[in-house]
């Protein structure tokens, strides 16, 4: 963490202030929340719990009350704080952090007496370590539909970027394996170089394999095959254009793909610096 200038991080919390993230398994993987080391702190004592949703404002988290809690925070004037703790790839040592914030309420949470649901409101700006992480996912959502026919092409220059190790991959056509080079990737679709004959592979349901490296992560992306070229030279070889399954993209895929287009667009604004002075993108 930490990377982010703090002009960045502000820039996040004011876009994305009042969002609201719901920490499904997904988020969890990819913020690195280690959730068995998520505690409430009230008073002197600790209370595991587990973060339903978060903004840069608020929480939802869950918990059991069946050893005194709510008599606690009665005393405590419903002052608490929350400790989160993250996974970091750049440190050995995970990133752990507390947010002050003030109960607001509770209520039973999937109809047990001892598991309640508290909303909390934190009581200021959370640290820059939250705001970096939840930033960076939702900025990824943002771009995703913005910018998601935006074509990364292959290049050695691209590929080091996004950690990409090798263009060669592999895409599954209704299951079965096939080799492939990418061409260039975008967060809606990919196009493809492989051996085929285009009239037997239009419209078919496929899967595209891409691996990346630092962290090592690889993806299956579901999609279909909507457009093919011929490749000039290699008669048996073709290009195909695939569409994604917007609904089923990673987010962590959303995330590679973001970060690259952010950081190049932010160092072709330090090289070039007239280049934007027209108001464009």
């Amino acid at each position: 963490m930490g990377v982010l200038t703090s002009q960045k991080i502000t820039d996040y919390y004011e876009r994305f202030k009042d969002i609201v993230v719901t920490f499904t398994k997904e988020i969890i993987q990819v913020t690195g929340l280690l959730t068995q080391q998520v505690h409430l702190k009230c008073g002197n004592d600790f209370w595991p719990c587990v973060i339903y949703s978060a903004s840069f404002q608020n929480a939802k988290i869950v918990v059991n009350i069946k050893s005194g809690l709510l008599g606690k925070l009665q005393n405590a004037n419903n002052y608490v704080n929350l400790r989160f703790c993250f996974k970091s790839p750049e440190q050995t040592n995970p990133v752990t952090f507390f947010v002050a914030a003030h109960v607001l309420g509770s209520s039973p949470y999937g109809g047990s007496a001892d598991i309640n649901m508290l909303t909390l409101q934190f009581t200021k700006r959370p640290p820059d370590d939250l705001i970096e992480i939840m930033g960076r996912i939702l900025d990824a959502n943002v771009n995703s539909t913005k910018r998601k026919d935006t074509r990364i092409p292959m290049t050695p220059d691209t590929m080091r970027k996004l950690n990409i190790l090798s263009a060669e991959s592999a895409v599954f056509i209704q299951g079965v394996p096939r080799r492939c080079l990418l061409r260039d990737l975008s967060f809606s679709g990919a196009k493809i170089i492989m051996m085929g004959v285009a009239k037997f592979l239009m419209d078919k349901d496929v899967s595209l394999k891409i691996d990346f490296d630092d962290p090592r992560e690889a993806f299956s992306i579901k999609g279909k095959f909507i457009r093919a070229e011929t490749v000039e030279g290699k008669n048996e070889m073709i290009a195909l254009g695939i569409i994604f399954d917007e609904a089923n993209v990673p987010m962590g895929f959303k995330i590679r793909l973001n970060d690259m287009l952010t950081t190049t667009r932010a160092d072709n604004r330090v090289t070039n610096p007239e280049a934007n002075q027209d108001g464009k993108s």
